[in-house]
C-alpha cells in the first residue's frame, strides 16, 4: 500500500482540522483530493509528508510510519506544497543541484538535473534566478524538485496554480505520465483538471471524507435522471415536450451565470407554458429517449439543430456534497 491512513485526527486549539480520516491508496494512479478552503486537504498532505504530526491516529507511506520512520518516508515522497517555498536568490540549475545533494543522489547529478529541466520545460529559464521567474515557471521548478529523487509517491498541492493554458496542458500531461508508474495525490480546485487526469476522487468536507470513488462513479452520484439537451430551429412549448414517451420533466438550460441561454427565444405563452428553442429533457436514469425526441421533431415538422446526452459534471457533485 503506497498510502495508508487510519483514523487520523488533527486538532489546532479548539478547531478540528481532520476528524477520524481513514484512507488507502494503492500503488499507481492519480488521486484527486478535493474540498472547500479549510476542509483539511493541506493538513492531510502535511501529515503524510512528515511536516506536522497528527493529534491521533496512524499514517504510513510505502510501509513506513510517518512518526517513527519520517526519514524513510521523506525518501519515498516528492512534495510540492501550496506556497511552493523556493530559494529566490539561486539560479534554477543551481537550486536543483542543491536539492539533489540534500537527497544524497547517487550517480550523475548533472545528468539528473538536466533530465528534470527538460521534463518540466525549464530549458529556456534554467540560467535565470528563481526570483526572476513568473509564477508558472516557479511552479515548474517546484515540480522538478519534488521529482528529482525519483520518489515512489508524489504529493502535489495545487501544482498548476498560476500556469497559463499552454503550460497547464503540458503539466497535466506530465502528471498523467508520471501517474502511470508512481502514486500521485493531487489537491486542486479546478474540477476540469480532476476530470481530465484523476482516476479516483476523495472529497473532504469539515475534516471528514464525504466521498471516495472513481471519477466516473462520482459524476453519476447525484444524477436524478438522464438529461438530454436539445436545440430546435423554432420555439417549442414545454407542455408539448412533456408528452414525449419517457419524459419526466423539461427545463430551459442555463449558462454558468444562471441566465437562461435562450432568453432571445424564451417567452411564456397565453396558456402559461414556457416556449423556447433550447430545452433540457429529463427521463429516468439510464433511459435514453433521443430517438423519441427525433420522432417528436418529425411529427411536429421541426428541425433539430443539436441533440446531446449531458453528463453530470463533477462540479455539481462537489457542490452537493460540500453544501453547508
Amino acid at each position: 500500500m503506497s498510502i495508508l491512513v487510519s483514523n487520523i485526527t488533527k486538532i489546532y486549539g479548539t478547531q478540528k482540522a481532520l476528524d477520524s480520516v481513514s484512507l488507502e491508496i494503492k500503488p499507481g494512479g492519480i488521486t484527486g483530493l478535493l474540498g472547500p478552503n479549510g476542509a483539511g486537504k493541506s493538513t492531510l498532505m502535511k501529515i503524510l509528508t512528515c511536516f506536522i504530526p497528527p493529534t491521533s491516529g496512524d499514517a504510513s507511506v510505502c510501509g513506513f510510519d510517518v512518526l517513527e520512520q519520517s526519514i524513510e518516508v521523506r525518501k519515498k515522497v516528492g512534495y510540492l506544497p501550496e506556497n511552493n517555498p523556493l530559494y529566490l536568490d539561486l539560479y534554477v540549475r543551481e537550486f536543483l543541484v542543491f536539492i539533489a545533494g540534500t537527497h544524497k543522489l547517487k550517480g550523475n547529478i548533472t545528468s539528473r538535473v538536466a533530465e528534470m529541466i527538460e521534463l518540466t520545460g525549464l530549458q529556456s529559464e534554467q540560467h535565470k534566478k528563481i526570483g526572476a521567474l513568473s509564477k508558472g515557471y516557479r511552479q515548474r521548478v517546484g515540480l522538478a524538485q519534488a521529482m528529482i529523487h525519483n520518489p515512489e509517491v508524489l504529493i502535489l498541492d495545487e501544482p498548476t496554480s498560476g500556469l497559463d493554458p499552454n503550460q497547464l496542458i503540458e503539466i497535466r500531461n506530465l502528471i498523467t505520465e508520471v501517474g502511470k508508474t508512481k502514486t500521485v495525490m493531487i489537491s486542486t480546485h479546478i474540477m476540469q483538471e480532476v476530470e481530465a487526469i484523476c482516476n479516483r476522487v476523495v472529497i473532504i468536507h469539515k475534516g471528514r471524507i464525504v466521498a471516495d470513488d472513481s471519477t466516473k462513479n462520482l459524476q453519476h452520484l447525484i444524477t436524478s435522471g438522464t438529461v438530454i439537451r436539445v436545440e430546435f430551429s423554432t420555439p417549442v412549448q414545454g407542455a408539448l415536450l412533456k408528452n414525449i414517451p419517457g419524459v419526466l420533466d423539461v427545463a430551459i438550460p442555463e449558462n454558468e451565470d444562471g441566465h437562461r441561454i435562450s432568453n432571445f427565444e424564451f417567452r411564456i405563452s397565453k396558456g402559461g407554458n414556457p416556449v423556447s428553442v433550447n430545452w433540457h429533457i429529463i427521463s429516468a436514469p439510464g433511459n435514453d429517449i433521443r430517438a423519441a425526441v427525433f420522432q417528436f421533431a418529425v411529427d411536429h415538422k421541426l428541425t433539430v439543430l443539436s441533440l446531446q446526452l449531458e453528463e453530470q459534471k463533477l462540479e455539481g457533485v462537489f457542490q452537493e456534497l460540500t453544501r453547508n
